[in-house]
């Protein structure tokens, strides 16, 4: 009996080893962190921009300056910066991830849902991103457990302090008791500004950027978070396909129903920022590089994808 409890201890002991050592996995343990209540100092910044504990949230990452934005919807019902807090820690570099196993931190848009958040997380308390969504799935990109979590420390996550990610889970969870049905999670690798991308020229993520700033735009300009959906493998936002149905990612874009004086306000920011684009690599002695758009990933069928 002895012996057989001593193997017992011993596997779980390698279990534990295990999924500590692999990346943001989780390991099962449950507590009421989950349900704490919204602090005070959050419900008085809730107030203070006209909004409730219960309406709709938007949260937006930069990974250059390694902060979430939290976005509340206001009484005027358009979205206000609530608060923003710092990242501990986040893996790899600027750009998208792309393989299991790169230790990149995604960026794009993904939606996160009520089961995407949990409390039981060893890392006190986190969500899920979506990673990969209906984008990355078109390329190819695959990776497991992608998160937003606590303990402050990251390989491919993004993580936050023990007391940010619990304000942050709180924050959205009272969202969806309102009735919000997902809160969108917008990543960017730095603000999508003239200058920021003019200080990236050449970069082999450029494609991937230039049409991830289309949303961010929308978002600038309307205070709104876009609408967004995949054909063409390449985003679009604030656009239906013919009778509202879901776009097929590898398919060529159909005939969209836009708004068109949102896609005019558009069109006339991105003239205006690809002008300021070029005269900022000019100043900068260098000249615009066409960089042709990423290729799909090939992903093997069958084993586990090489890194």
């Amino acid at each position: 009996m002895l012996n057989i409890l001593r193997q017992i201890a011993a596997l779980g002991s390698l279990l534990l080893l295990t999924l500590a050592l692999a990346g943001c996995n989780e390991l099962l343990t449950a507590d009421a962190k989950a349900t704490a209540p919204l602090s005070g100092e959050l419900l008085k910044k809730i107030s203070d921009i006209n909004s409730t504990p219960t309406a709709p949230t938007m949260l937006r990452i930069i990974k250059q300056e390694s902060v979430m934005e939290v976005w509340k919807q206001t009484n005027s019902g358009k979205y206000a910066l609530l608060t923003t807090y710092k990242i501990c820690s986040w893996s790899g570099g600027l750009g998208p991830k792309i393989i299991e196993g790169d230790y990149q931190s995604p960026e794009g848009f993904y939606d996160i849902g009520p089961a995407q958040l949990n409390p039981y997380s060893s890392y006190y308390l986190s969500f899920n991103t979506g990673f990969p969504n209906k984008f990355d799935k078109s390329y190819g990109r695959t990776g497991a457990n992608l998160m937003v979590h606590g303990d402050c420390s990251s390989a491919g996550c993004y993580a936050m302090t023990d007391k940010e990610i619990a304000d942050i889970f709180a924050i959205v969870r009272e969202s969806f008791a309102g009735g919000q049905k997902t809160v969108q999670l917008e990543i960017f690798p730095f603000r999508m500004t003239p200058d920021n991308l003019a200080k990236q020229n050449g970069n082999k993520n450029m494609p991937f950027w230039q049409n991830i700033k289309s949303g961010y735009d929308s978002f600038e300009l309307t205070r709104q978070p876009p609408s967004w959906d995949v054909c063409d493998k390449k985003y679009v936002f604030n656009a239906t396909g013919p009778g509202g149905n879901p776009l097929n990612p590898l398919a060529a874009c159909p005939a969209l129903t836009t708004d068109p004086t949102l896609q005019a306000q558009l069109s006339a920011k991105e003239s205006a920022d690809m002008a300021a684009f070029a005269a900022a690599v000019k100043a900068s002695g260098g000249s615009v590089v066409d960089v042709p758009a990423a290729k799909p990933i090939v992903v093997p069928a069958i084993g586990p994808a090489r890194t």
